[in-house]
């Protein structure tokens, strides 16, 4: 039958489409490049049909058969696929973006190199399916089955995962930034090329980073150079205050320290405070000016108690007093004694002996293995 008889058949409703089907069960209908979009197509028997470069766009295709259908570079954008089936479909370069595939059943399907950018996968079932390449950029996987699925290479920015199942998924090359993981089962991704021996690992944020540090030697290098040379620099952020940690970072920096200098001169928040503790664990030391203190106790609070591993070294203007909570942060080991100074400049000049020095003796003796005991509080 012609291309154009069949997409008139279709096109008279899905009970005569289904009837023929059933009465030609061996006949793999052409709708390659057809122009189906809108049409309401819920339930429909297109199981092994050809759909290569369809026009699908908003079609309803709700609960239809399309086990082994071929749907390479289709147009399914804002399509509803709900409780469809696409077993072993090949969607391979197709565009599904918002298409609504929650509850459909995709075991083995192919979407290799397919735009999925906020497609609704809630409850889908994609084991085995092929996602290499795949933009799963603000996609739904809410509760959604990906085990053993292979997601090389693709991209997953701002993916909702909650509670799916990723175990034993391929996840070489992927890109994974800002996912949302509540209840997400990630036990055995494999992060290794199909070629190499298999590694895995639990955590699919982490993954990316493994792999690159265990195949990348300027990775490692990085690495050692921040813990090594990272110095972290605390203080007000006002323009006369600003100017000494300015100072301060650039004298730093000529000493071949790799100073980080963040203002925090704002509300403590949560994403505040898990910021000043992940730049403090990188760093050397931190040199934090207590001088006109506002946000400084909060900083202090997050470091010094947990991290006893990272001197601190707290300087304060000659002229300025410390402020009240200061002598309970003092009493710490790795709490270097506090440094006064009289002006910037004289503050730059004595850097290296007097703050740079001990912070790096203190750091030596820290890291060598002995535990100091924290202050009983």
């Amino acid at each position: 039958m012609a291309n154009d008889e069949l997409v008139a058949m279709l096109k008279q409703g899905v009970a005569a489409w289904n009837a023929w089907r059933d009465a030609n069960p061996h006949v793999h209908p052409n709708l390659s490049e057809t122009d189906l979009s809108g049409e309401n197509l819920i339930n429909a028997n297109l199981s092994g049909a050809n759909l290569n470069g369809a026009i699908l766009r908003e079609a309803n295709l709700n609960g239809a058969n399309l086990n082994g259908a071929t749907l390479f570079q289709a147009n399914l954008a804002g399509a509803k696929l709900i409780e469809a089936k696409l077993i072993q479909a090949n969607l391979s370069g197709a565009m599904l973006r918002r298409t609504n595939l929650s509850g459909a059943i995709l075991r083995g399907a192919d979407f290799s190199m397919t735009d999925l950018t906020r497609a609704d996968f809630t409850n889908a079932d994609l084991r085995k399916a092929i996602l290499s390449g795949a933009d799963l950029r603000g996609a739904i996987l809410t509760n959604g089955n990906l085990r053993g699925a292979y997601l090389q290479h693709a991209t997953l920015v701002e993916t909702i995962l909650r509670g799916a199942d990723l175990r034993e998924c391929h996840i070489h090359g992927i890109s994974a930034w800002n996912l949302e993981l509540e209840g997400t089962k990630q036990q055995n991704l494999v992060i290794t090329h199909q070629d190499e021996p298999e590694i895995t690992i639990d955590d699919i944020e982490i993954a990316q980073f493994i792999y690159l540090l265990r195949r990348n030697e300027k990775i490692r290098n990085f690495i050692d150079t921040i813990t090594s040379k990272a110095v972290l620099i605390l203080g007000r952020f006002t323009a006369e205050r600003k100017s000494v940690l300015d100072a301060i970072r650039e004298e730093l920096r000529r000493r071949d320290y790799l100073p980080i200098l963040f203002d925090f001169d704002k509300p403590a928040n949560r994403d505040v405070t898990e910021t000043i503790s992940l730049l403090a664990r990188m760093a050397r030391f931190v040199v934090a000016d207590i001088t006109d203190a506002k946000a400084i106790p909060q900083e202090l609070n997050v470091i010094v108690p947990d991290l006893p591993s990272v001197p601190v070294q707290p300087l304060l203007l000659r002229e300025s007093s410390e402020y009240g909570m200061f002598e309970h942060y003092a009493r710490y080991p790795w709490v270097l004694p506090l440094y006064r100074y009289e002006t910037r400049d004289q503050l730059i000049a004595a850097l290296g002996e007097k703050v740079i020095e001990p912070a790096e003796r203190k750091a030596s003796e820290l890291r060598s293995g002995a535990k100091p005991i924290p202050p009983i509080i």
